[in-house]
């Protein structure tokens, strides 16, 4: 298995200090930033619960419930995440309440191997109502040995009722050193782990995305398209149409969306102030939005627009641009 980053690390030791005292309890939300492994500690704690031969904090790797794991097939074992739809043209983008059934059913078998029986729910805060109250029936009637695991870097949008069924495992953001010795250990060089780091604002595993992926260089793009935007040397339109042609347009509206918290940080002026947090929850609005059906070049068109206007442009004609294109 892949070695745990130390934060990973130390929450995995804390949550198996219980599970070896007999205080795990059935349902657990690892709750944290996205980008920081929830998932996978969760899936090295599924693994230790499952090993026959436990070695400390660890699987053993080597028993049949080990070679199970690893291969994706243990009986015992349940993942549950996004399915395609009915006519599988598309991933869902939301948790359904036959998966929870499903789930519901398999939990009141006997564990084929005679142990635990373990689920990870992950994006938990994808669940839909309907599943919602399916899971909660399900987290209100315990089973020994049962263990349903909720995984969540939005845990506020879960009702409130399923988080105070749950034992919450929280993830953090490392400190600065440890984040940055970390990401030098994956290979980046000192001076772009710094500025990475320095750009996630702290946070090691966005860091590591960014640097792998080419996230930089796309979050400096973004920044020149909202100075050119403010200054009037770029067309909201042509931005916007140019941020919607491209597969990696939630990313920019990510990027967008930080960069205006990060302008906002240098003011003074509580009225601008104001004015980017109002534009950072827009651009927030405007990224759920673009999972619906809604044109994304009209959205992105007016919320550029607002980002013009923000900075001392005006919003009107770009409305009525966005009106005539409609």
């Amino acid at each position: 298995m892949t070695p745990l980053a130390p934060w990973q690390q130390r929450v995995h030791e804390q949550v198996v200090a219980s599970i070896d005292a007999g205080r795990l309890g059935h349902g657990l939300l690892f709750a944290g930033p996205e980008h920081l492994g929830k998932a996978a500690v969760a899936e090295r704690l599924a693994a230790r619960l499952l090993c026959e031969r436990p070695e400390g904090a660890s699987a053993c790797g080597r028993c049949r419930g080990c070679q199970l794991f690893a291969a994706g097939t243990h009986p015992d074992f349940h993942r549950v995440s996004f399915v395609p739809n009915k006519e599988g043209t598309r991933m869902r983008t939301e948790i359904v309440i036959d998966q929870i059934r499903r789930l519901s059913e398999q939990f009141a078998l006997t564990p084929q191997y005679g142990g635990a029986q373990i689920a990870i729910i992950e994006p938990a805060d994808a669940i839909n109502q309907a599943a919602s109250n399916a899971l909660l029936k399900t987290l209100e009637e315990p089973v020994p040995g049962r263990y349903l695991w909720l995984v969540s870097a939005h845990p506020a949008r879960l009702s409130a009722t399923i988080r105070s069924r749950c034992q919450r495992v929280l993830f953090t953001l490392p400190p600065e050193s440890e984040s940055l010795a970390w990401l030098q250990a994956q290979g980046h060089a000192d001076a772009a782990a710094r500025e990475a780091l320095s750009a996630a604002r702290g946070h090691p595993g966005l860091a590591n995305e960014w640097l792998q992926g080419g996230g930089l260089v796309l979050r400096r793009e973004v920044a020149n398209d909202l100075a050119r935007v403010a200054r009037g040397e770029a067309a909201p339109v042509e931005t916007a149409q140019r941020w919607a042609a491209d597969e990696q347009v939630h990313q920019r509206l990510s990027h967008a969306a930080d960069l205006a918290v990060v302008e906002a940080s240098r003011l003074t002026d509580p009225r601008r102030t104001r004015s980017l947090a109002a534009w950072f929850d827009r651009a927030n609005r405007t990224r759920e939005m673009l999972r619906t059906t809604v044109r994304a070049d009209l959205a992105i068109v007016e919320l550029l627009m607002a980002w013009r206007s923000s900075h001392g442009g005006t919003e009107s004609s770009g409305t009525a641009a966005g009106g005539r294109r409609r």
